[in-house]
């Protein structure tokens, strides 16, 4: 399909963006239309496109419950993760992140609950290497690798109105990928940040979604890995899917972090 992604002008400041107050964005879009290939039978594999979509089954029942999914989904995160990459240590590393497309009441409702609206990867080299130390296994092992993962479950029944958009990491360039802030800001304050990275244009990007997901698939994307010889990091953005009906509910969506140590 043909769809609109948002991508981010190219700025001398250092650009900024708020989890919740998105007014407060230095960040300027920078739309283009670009072809969107549904991947559902492209056979996408983790480590070379960065992305895969995996059958998984949760024995979460309400995702709406944040205890009940603090007591179930990590371990569920891990096992999967385990079994995808064969890694040696799975650690999750934040809780369940709820989002709603902003037809929903919910959008914005809660802590960081909106789409991303603009191309990005989760976390620089930089704020990886921070993360990997801080949530490193005990044992004083040096890894010699390690990899940051979002696994993507959507919670809305298909067809999903505000896709997610994921870019092969083969067709992004590092220049093309800028140091920004991102900020976490509750009622007013400004909590904590760290460094992510948000997107520049270019037309030899190749795009992806799958269409009309289910709760019982997930979509599992690098957001950094320190092997160069892996997939690094895929960009993605929420996306407003031109051909789906208007009054289908909102997209909502839960999406679990975690990272990857090889010893």
């Amino acid at each position: 399909m043909q769809a609109t992604i948002n991508y981010v002008a190219r700025s001398a400041a250092r650009m900024a963006y708020f989890a919740n107050d998105s007014s407060r964005d230095t960040v300027v879009l920078d739309p283009h239309v670009m072809t969107i290939t549904d991947s559902r039978d492209s056979g996408a594999e983790l480590d070379r496109d960065g992305f895969e979509l995996v059958a998984h089954r949760s024995q979460v029942i309400d995702f709406a419950d944040a205890g009940e999914v603090a007591r179930v989904h990590p371990g569920e995160i891990v096992a999967l993760l385990e079994s995808v990459t064969s890694a040696d240590a799975i650690v999750v590393s934040g809780p369940g992140v709820l989002r709603f497309a902003e037809r929903s009441a919910l959008s914005g409702a809660l802590d960081n609950s909106r789409p991303a609206r603009f191309a990005h990867v989760d976390v620089s080299d930089l704020t990886a290497a921070q993360f990997a130390a801080r949530s490193q296994p005990e044992g004083g092992r040096k890894p010699r690798r390690v990899a940051h993962y979002n696994v993507w479950r959507a919670l809305s029944a298909p067809p999903q109105d505000v896709p997610l958009a994921l870019c092969d990491a083969r067709s992004v360039t590092a220049d093309e990928l800028i140091p920004a802030d991102a900020m976490f800001d509750r009622d007013g304050v400004d909590a904590w940040s760290f460094e992510g990275l948000v997107v520049a244009h270019s037309a030899t990007h190749r795009w992806h979604w799958f269409r009309d997901l289910t709760r019982d698939e997930v979509i599992i994307f690098k957001t950094n890995d320190s092997d160069p010889a892996m997939a690094h990091s895929v960009p993605h953005v929420a996306f407003d899917d031109p051909d789906c009906a208007a009054d289908v509910p909102p997209r909502s969506s839960i999406e679990m972090r975690a990272i990857a140590y090889w010893f």
